[in-house]
């Protein structure tokens, strides 16, 4: 039987928008189909599924046997997680900034946030091995995506995170303390220490991928031991605001700044003064420039790394492109004066446009060797094993060269890799994972980090993954860890970002950052035969919480008392934190989506995957994976509506229960569907299409309320031809019908934007909210973008009325109505609320500038729950909201 390797990644290939998130591009994979072992994807399928594309991308998942093209199904995901902040135009730099000094002028009402997910989350939880679990996969310990990793010889090391701000430990890792809450972006690009011990903080997370924020600038911390950053502490004025920071570098007496809008530098011996654009290749495109609108602006100034020659800091070498290709793509040094493309004399590595992409150089401490690590654009759209081109050395420690290739991913595959016993080859997501550091002590041993840690210990001649994907793929492993041996120890969760050597209490470690979180070995550390290593520790020990949550759901603990937690994760699964816990276990694997979870009994939960991939279970998915030798004893069950199958959903699509009746489940994609036999549906044709909204419409939002259905929807959804609009009716199929809303959303009446969620008044279902995502017409340049994020309705959606007044101009996500009759809207910077008979709003407590997904009520209305996406799940009494 061979080995379950379940899971659903984020292999998304995607573009940075003008706005603060990103979006999908096409990119590249082959078409082929195929079954899981065990009715779920492998990465084997995916391997086979990838298919070159070159229009818009239509995923096709289906209900136990979701084998679509797993990268275009993610690009889809990225393009649709920015579509609903972007469309129906592209919204100018600035706008978050704007946003968040709106928000923090708000009152604030009284009481505080509490964090319930700072505690431990084992991905390995022995408690749910069941069929859709990752439990026994090696990872451990997890927390949310870490961007950037620095450390030093004090035993201090900073964890900067995709969108929970940057953490400090002084023991070597753990223990950790947030640092970075006072900024208004959380989202991590880069973190540097300088030969002084100071902490340079680059904001913007610059992977490229789905849900990555832009950032506000660059930051330095005097005393990273023991202070925090601050406004402050903003290295130069606002130029580097809106982009995303790849790397930080540091010659002659700069820093040099790898930027989305080019390669920056400023003096490290005072923070005042501008910032200078060293080069822009394409400047026409920058803020302010003749083309800045252009949709193709955000590709054609991304920049990647800094090579500064450890003997001349005066000569500099620029890695400039857009992963997925363009003509300006290469190596870039300065002759008489001028930033020139480098066409010959690197070497081995590549000057070609079509085989530069997405660069990570490192050099050695004594200046002795120069290494780097190149993605090839040419590889990502047309080789469907990886897209990578090589890993390199320059011997003279010149970045300049010759550069000789000392890895290419047929070499890193026969290292040990578990991506070649499931299909892939390393470096396939090479333009989403990526890091290289060189041993202080050695400059012939080397880390690099993509889908896996390797490692050589002789400049490259050699390699080993001593950090493999999973354990899944090997002989040695087992469902049960007792019964695992060889080179089944635990690794390091997948997807390398980051990577830092230290030393604590003398001794030297390396400390990795990846999708799981943070992870340490000695730099020098053990191995089994098969080249991985005996000896990574998790450092997510529950201090540090940025984990990443799309949805929460709460139900009673009828075996514990108080109430269970549950929520969908980017790329951590589904959380699980029952009232007597003190570790959560995950009991899904991969990504999640949407969630259910009923009132009365928190073990019984619906998650959603993604496309309406529904799966249900009845008892918390407990299972001890005894389903391996009998199937009949799985404990969950794929019960996807039909628009799955056809491909007719959002990537996170819509699902709701009846506020009045838990049974009655109402799901969104095309089609409005309805099952009304709650948490004991056991297959997909259970559902009944109660409404078609149209070819090409899909909805963004669902809500019933004694049998009154409300549905958003979009289509096309995207900047070209932008449409949106609102359907209502009855959840037995009857009354059903389309609100008339104007095209352009002009006169105050509902925007030609997003509509995200709806809010029903629990004691009159035609009282009726809407949220509505993007940014109002001051930022959007595009039409009928309109104005407001806050609609209401008394008579059943007919009519609406713009309650936004003070709301800050920000994305809205959802909202709640609570047991008072006030509202609780979740925005992409935190929580606002407007109390009853009030008309203006006031921030909820203090979080960070994180965005808020989803809000939730407690099974008994007293509590408010808000699902972060990158700092966990946070509570508060909802009679402190006023």
């Amino acid at each position: 039987m061979s080995a379950p390797t379940r899971k659903r990644r984020w292999l998304a290939i995607c573009a940075i928008t003008a706005s603060g998130v990103l979006v999908a591009t096409p990119a590249g994979a082959a078409s082929g189909r195929g079954h899981a072992p065990f009715g779920t994807r492998t990465l084997t399928q995916l391997a086979a599924e990838r298919a070159q594309s070159t229009g818009m991308l239509s995923p096709n998942v289906a209900e136990d046997d979701d084998d679509g093209n797993e990268a275009d199904e993610i690009a889809e995901g990225a393009d649709q997680y920015a579509e609903a902040r972007t469309s129906p135009g592209v919204v100018a730099p600035g706008a978050y900034g704007a946003a968040w000094s709106s928000l923090a002028d708000l009152p604030s009402t009284k009481g505080s946030w509490r964090n319930i997910t700072d505690l431990p989350y084992n991905s390995d939880d022995p408690r749910y091995r069941d069929i859709d679990s990752n439990s026994s996969g090696g990872s451990g310990d997890v927390t949310g995506r870490m961007a950037a990793i620095a450390a030093d010889d004090d035993g201090y090391v900073y964890a900067g995170s995709a969108g929970g701000g940057v953490w400090r430990s002084g023991r070597g890792g753990g223990h950790w303390k947030p640092i970075s809450d006072r900024l208004p972006s959380q989202s991590t690009g880069a973190l540097a220490l300088d030969g002084a011990g100071r902490l340079w903080l680059g904001t913007g997370e610059a992977t490229t991928n789905a849900d990555a924020y832009l950032g506000s600038g660059v930051y330095v911390l005097s005393d990273p031991h023991h202070g925090t950053f601050s406004t402050r502490s903003r290295v130069g004025g606002d130029e580097l605001e809106s982009t995303t920071v790849h790397e930080l570098r540091f010659g002659g007496g700069k820093v040099w700044a790898a930027t989305s809008e080019g390669v920056w530098s400023h003096s490290t011996k005072t923070l005042k003064g501008s910032w200078k654009l060293e080069f822009a290749p394409n400047p026409d495109y920058l803020p302010g420039g003749s083309l800045a609108h252009d949709p193709a602006a955000p590709y054609k100034n991304i920049t990647n790394d800094i090579a500064i020659d450890p003997k001349d800091p005066g000569k500099v070498v620029l890695a400039v492109g857009w992963r997925s290709g363009d003509d300006y793509n290469g190596f870039y040094t300065k002759v008489h004066g001028t930033w020139t493309r480098i066409t010959s004399g690197l070497g081995d590595l590549p000057a070609d446009a079509d085989d530069v992409g997405s660069v990570t150089f490192a050099r050695s401490a004594d200046g002795s060797r120069y290494y780097a690590i190149d993605q090839s654009p040419e590889q990502l759209n047309d080789n469907p094993d990886s897209g990578l081109e090589g890993i390199y050395v320059s011997k003279s420690g010149a970045p300049t060269g010759p550069w000789t290739k000392i890895a290419d991913y047929k070499g890193l595959a026969a290292s040990g890799s578990a991506l070649t016993g499931a299909g892939y080859m390393p470096g396939v997501q090479a333009w989403y994972n990526q890091f290289l550091t060189v041993d202080p002590s050695d400059p012939d041993h080397v880390y690099a980090g993509l889908e896996e840690v390797y490692e050589s210990k002789d400049g490259g001649s050699t390699w080993s993954t001593v950090g493999p994907y999973w354990n899944f793929n090997f002989p040695c492993w087992s469902i049960d860890p007792a019964k695992q041996s060889g080179d089944c120890n635990q690794t390091t969760h997948s997807d390398q970002h980051g990577v830092a050597i230290g030393r604590y209490h003398g001794k030297s470690f390396v400390y990795v950052g990846n999708d799981g979180g943070v992870y340490k070995r000695p730099v020098n550390g053990s191995q089994d035969a098969s080249g991985h290593a005996t000896d990574w520790t998790s450092l997510n020990d529950g201090t540090i919480d940025t984990l990443q949550y799309y949805s929460v759901g709460i139900g009673k603990d009828l075996d514990h008392g108080g109430v269970s937690v549950t929520g969908g994760l980017q790329d951590n699964g589904q959380s699980m934190l029952r009232s007597n816990d003190k570790v959560m276990g995950s009991n899904f694997g991969g990504d999640g989506g949407d969630t259910l979870t009923d009132p009365a009994n928190g073990c019984n939960i619906a998650q959603e995957y993604v496309y309406l991939a529904i799966q249900v279970t009845q008892n918390c998915a407990v299972n001890d994976g005894s389903w391996i030798t009998d199937p009949s004893k799985a404990t969950s069950y794929g019960v996807a509506p039909p628009d799955n199958a056809t491909g007719e959903a959002r990537f996170i699509a819509p699902l709701a229960a009846d506020a009045k009746n838990s049974s009655t489940w109402i799901a969104g994609g095309r089609h409005i569907w309805v099952q009304t036999h709650g948490y004991a549906i056991r297959s997909g044709s259970e559902w009944k299409s109660v409404y078609d909204l149209g070819e090409g419409h899909t909805a963004t939002a669902v809500a019933a309320s004694g049998g009154k259905v409300y549905a958003a929807w979009c289509g096309p959804c995207n900047n070209q031809g932008f449409t949106r609009g609102i359907a209502v009716g009855n959840a037995d199929g009857t009354g059903w019908h389309d609100i008339a809303l104007p095209a352009t959303g002009a006169n105050g009446t509902v925007p030609n934007r997003y509509l995200s969620g709806f809010a029903v008044d629990p004691k009159n279902a035609d009282h009726v909210y809407l949220t509505v995502s993007g940014f109002s017409r001051q930022w959007t340049e595009g039409p009928g973008a309109g104005v407001g994020h806050v609609f209401e309705s008394k008579d059943g959606g007919t009519t609406w009325k713009d309650v936004s007044a003070n709301f800050p101009d920000v994305p809205a996500d959802s909202a709640v109505v609570t047991p008072n009759g006030g509202l609780a809207v979740a925005t992409d910077l935190g929580v606002v609320y407007r109390a009853p008979g009030r008309s203006t709003w006031q921030r909820v407590g203090s979080l960070p500038a994180v965005a808020v997904l989803q809000l939730k009520l407690s099974p008994d209305g007293r509590t408010l729950y808000a699902a972060t996406h990158g700092r966990g799940i946070y509570t508060i009494p909802v009679s402190s909201c006023g």
